[in-house]
């Protein structure tokens, strides 16, 4: 009983953080070109709140994460798993093409159109997904730990 109530504890102090946390992490995101209020709000309240360890653990709760398939000696990936929060997951494909209209100098849109450039122009929708799950790690890392997205732009306050 002693383990269950501190593990309750911690639970709710980690909940207050959390709470606590949320005018902060909405600002930063708010600082972001291209992230709007309702943007920001779903990936706060569908994701970003939670405590992550790593960045395999964060796609996989959006899911964004990559499902890989052995037997034997064949080895093949059958794409994202689908198997995480829809709502999170929608709002980052339609956040990553906004992402590439508004921030165009950054690190993940200069990645995403060498890529459709290799390949011809083709697998735009393929390689949007992907766009996501680098944006999600990217955002959570910057509002976690404050590392910034390279070639990031913020808006200016007027």
């Amino acid at each position: 009983m002693k383990a269950l109530i501190a593990a309750l504890k911690a639970l709710v102090a980690d909940t207050r953080a959390a709470a606590d946390a949320g005018p902060a992490v909405m600002a930063r995101l708010l600082a972001i070109k291209g992230i709007g209020p309702g943007s920001a709000g779903i990936l706060f309240t569908e994701g970003l709140f939670r405590p992550f360890d790593n960045r395999r653990q964060v796609a996989a709760y959006a899911g964004l994460a990559p499902t890989p398939w052995r037997s034997g000696t064949i080895r093949c990936e059958q794409g994202v798993s689908k198997a995480g929060n829809p709502r999170l997951r929608t709002t980052l494909i339609q956040l990553a093409w906004l992402w590439l209209r508004h921030q165009p100098q950054t690190a993940i849109s200069r990645w995403f159109h060498d890529r459709v450039r290799q390949n011809g122009g083709r697998l735009k929708k393929v390689m949007i997904t992907a766009v996501a799950r680098k944006l999600l790690v990217a955002l959570w890392k910057y509002v976690t730990r404050g590392v910034i997205i390279e070639g990031m732009v913020m808006t200016t306050t007027a």
